[in-house]
């Protein structure tokens, strides 16, 4: 109580006091210097501030009269304002400078505290976080969670690669065991009958053939991946090759007794990579077989996106019956590595990354690729420029 009481009276005493002792300085100060310097400095203000007039007295005789220069004293009291109000600017511009420099470094401080919390500790922001840190946070939590997210992504992709490689690594193995036992039957065994010999001779081929499909499929995960997708454009009709593709898919149908349903433009002509567009085609046809129920058409579409316009867009579509995508995995159908289904067959399993590579190479060309699945329907949509 004695001390705010004793605060409030030098408080107001301040005012009175320090302008007194300044006084009192300046005039010991003056004093101090008069003397020493034996009267000049009264000499020089006498000069300076006053003059002499010859004038009048009461009774009209002349007298010499010593005045104050009233116009000088005004102008050497402007340049004393001017220069204390000079350096009042210079002290206070020096000290917000100096406080701004403070407060900048605290503020850096504080955020580095933060942003080890936030970011490194994983710790959530106080509640009493400054209003004017709330947008930088804000844009790093936007990164943060981006980053996260991505990490995540790449996680994934990388455990998916690793299964990958391990079921490969498998039905590697497999068709190859087989190969090779047929083909040591065939050696050990000369006088085996000619349909046994011919039996033999198909399971060893059928094997070899999966063992080649296989390796291409390893051979996959690094073209697309690594290399950077380079096209080599040339006129085509489209027509006519979906027409051979499709003729040479139709021993692939026999198992299933599945059967296409054509609809096919005539004279569709495109300025594509024709390589790649007829990888495109063959890995939607593939896919088509391995998912379709037994015993039912797989829809093939080729015509214009638009009629009667003069936009000149392809359109693709395969439509299959078979299981029902759920969305969740309709969303990542196109993602690398990923299966829907996600059993295998050492016949029919692939390695996840047919529909990757189409989305790719279609995206590559400049054109779009979706899929859709409703009612025991699986459809894909492909569109050129």
């Amino acid at each position: 109580m004695k001390k705010s009481i004793w605060k409030s009276v030098w408080k107001i005493a301040k005012f009175i006091v320090i302008p007194v002792l300044f006084i009192m300085i300046i005039y010991r100060l003056y004093s101090f210097v008069d003397e020493v310097s034996n009267g000049v400095l009264l000499d020089w203000l006498d000069r300076e501030l006053a003059y002499e007039y010859t004038g009048f007295d009461e009774n009209g005789q002349t007298m010499l009269v010593h005045t104050v220069d009233w116009s000088t004293i005004k102008y050497y009291c402007l340049q004393v304002i001017l220069f204390i109000v000079s350096i009042c600017t210079v002290v206070f511009l020096f000290i917000l400078e100096k406080r701004k420099r403070s407060s900048m470094q605290e503020s850096a401080a504080q955020i580095a505290e933060y942003m080890d919390r936030f970011i490194v500790n994983d710790e959530p922001l106080p509640a009493d976080i400054p209003s004017e840190y709330g947008e930088v946070f804000a844009k790093i939590s936007e990164v943060k969670l981006r980053e996260q997210k991505r990490e995540a992504e790449l996680l994934a992709e990388t455990t998916r690669k690793d299964d990958l490689v391990t079921y490969l690594a498998h039905d590697l193995k497999t068709p190859l065991t087989s190969v090779i036992g047929y083909l040591t039957l065939l050696k050990d065994e000369p006088d085996i009958s000619k349909e046994m010999r011919a039996r033999y001779t198909d399971v060893a081929v059928n094997k070899s053939l999966r063992l080649e499909e296989l390796i291409n499929e390893l051979f996959e995960i690094t073209r697309y991946n690594i290399h950077k997708i380079e096209l080599e454009k040339g006129n085509v009709n489209l027509s006519v090759m979906l027409e051979q593709i499709l003729f040479e898919f139709e021993p692939l149908l026999v198992d299933k007794k599945l059967s296409f349903v054509k609809e096919i433009n005539a004279d569709i002509e495109a300025y594509v990579d024709v390589d790649k567009i007829e990888r495109v085609i063959d890995n939607l046809i593939r896919n088509a077989i391995h998912y379709s129920y037994e015993d039912t058409d797989i829809k093939v579409n080729l015509g214009f996106a638009k009629k009667d316009t003069e936009d000149k867009t392809i359109r693709f579509v395969i439509e299959n019956k078979g299981k029902t995508i759920p969305a969740e995995k309709l969303e990542r159908i196109f993602e690398q590595f990923y299966r829907v289904d996600s059993s295998r067959s050492t016949t029919t399993g692939g390695s996840g990354l047919g529909l990757a590579i189409a989305k790719q190479l279609v995206e590559a060309h400049g054109g779009s690729i979706v899929a859709e699945s409703e009612n025991e329907t699986i459809r894909f949509v492909v569109e050129l420029p």
